[in-house]
């Protein structure tokens, strides 16, 4: 099939690949954007990132607490930064943060349908409708999420004005201000280096052999650009993999990871020491992280024609 410009730079948004390694990917796999990326990554020249983290959109996250038990997270969406920075805007992201950590809701069609709580006499989509003809731009109540701990204690943390927001949910047998700095300080850290598991047990065996298959591609690439009396027996390779793919579920699993704020202890050590300090066992269970526009496109013109140009 015809690759296009906009192919091209879809691809590259998703990888960061360079704009001929992108065409070469897709015209090897005839224009299969999953398996293009798969072609850059065992090549080594695509980073393991969804496209959520590198294509930006305009709004706000909201996240915050009801007590110490309940909290709620949103993503309203604009248009354009400077609505963003709207203080008008910017209340209304609040009022549907309050929506949410009110709501019974598990999904965002049944939120809309909801009641407005600012005002009964209309729905949340229809005051989502008035606050559009307001501010005269296309906004967007994108997601929720409510997380009640049934057992122990929630913090929420907002990074950047509102670019990215956390809840970190955890299991504890005390709750007090220590206990929730230390959640605070937990959901900064996962608002920093965005892990996508609370710890390995949750790591599927499907996502280990496929993030292996990847290192090995990888691996068999590097070692035959390497001199014939440097190249490595597969038996190295396969170790070096193992390495690899340990290194990579360190860096993916928020308990595993190194704290940001003392980096001789994990995250699971700091839990553990505070735990200790307080006499109180404390479990992470759960965090939800939204950064905004993840998986949004933002428009731009320029750099589709740069693409454009280069692939004349």
């Amino acid at each position: 099939m015809a690759i296009t410009a906009g192919m091209v730079k879809e691809l590259r948004e998703m990888t960061g690949a360079g704009m001929m390694d992108c065409k070469k990917a897709l015209t090897e796999t005839n224009g299969d954007m999953d398996e293009a990326v798969e072609f850059l990554r065992k090549n080594g020249q695509a980073k393991a990132e969804k496209k959520a983290s590198r294509i930006a959109a305009e709004g706000l996250v909201k996240a915050i607490t009801n007590g110490d038990t309940t909290a709620a997270i949103v993503e309203v969406n604009s248009e354009t930064d400077f609505v963003a920075k709207n203080e008008d805007f910017q209340n209304f992201v609040g009022a549907v943060a309050n929506q949410a950590v009110a709501s019974d809701s598990t999904d965002i069609d049944a939120f809309l349908t909801e009641a407005w709580n600012v005002d009964t006499s209309k729905t949340v989509n229809e005051a989502l409708t008035e606050k559009i003809a307001v501010i005269g731009e296309k906004l967007s109540i994108r997601r929720f999420e409510k997380v009640v701990a049934a057992n122990g204690c929630i913090a929420t943390y907002v990074h950047g004005g509102g670019r990215i927001g956390v809840i970190v949910e955890a299991d504890t047998t005390v709750v007090n201000d220590a206990v929730k700095e230390a959640l605070t300080n937990v959901a900064m850290q996962i608002a920093a280096l965005s892990p996508k598991y609370v710890s390995q047990a949750e790591v599927s065996e499907e996502y280990k052999e496929h993030e292996k298959e990847i290192l090995l591609s990888q691996a068999k690439v590097e070692n035959a650009a390497l001199p014939a009396e440097k190249q490595k027996p597969d038996a190295i390779i396969e170790k070096m993999i193992i390495g690899r793919l340990n290194k990579e579920l360190k860096e993916v699993c928020l308990l595993d990871q190194a704290y940001v704020k003392d980096g001789d202890l994990t995250v699971a050590k700091y839990v553990d020491s505070v735990a200790k300090e307080v006499g109180a066992d404390i479990t992470i269970k759960k965090f939800v992280r939204y950064e905004t526009g993840e998986g949004l496109e933002k428009k731009n013109e320029d750099f589709a024609a740069e693409v454009a140009a280069q692939m004349a």
